[in-house]
């Protein structure tokens, strides 16, 4: 972020808002953790990278890391999830 123009910043700000709103409208999460990811040893891989985690929460559902470690059953399909997000982007 701090190496980004503010333009860069308020287009990931728009990006990640539109990613909640769309994931909202398609799967009525209760709330959101969001997560940055900034240089190679963040876990980006890449030292000029970053990118934005969105994940969407539900009362009860433990917490993220599990999920994104593939270690809790996720009720849907993740390539149904993918398709209606792509039809409500």
């Amino acid at each position: 972020l701090t190496d980004l123009t503010e333009q860069e910043r308020d287009e990931i700000y728009r990006l990640t808002a539109h990613a909640m709103q769309v994931i909202r409208k398609v799967s009525s999460p209760q709330g959101f953790n969001l997560g940055m990811n900034q240089g190679e040893v963040s876990g980006a891989g890449i030292a000029e990278h970053i990118h934005q985690h969105v994940v969407p929460r539900w009362g009860g559902d433990a917490n993220f890391m599990p999920i994104i470690g593939k270690t809790k059953v996720m009720p849907q399909l993740l390539s149904l999830t993918r398709d209606e997000i792509a039809a409500a982007w």
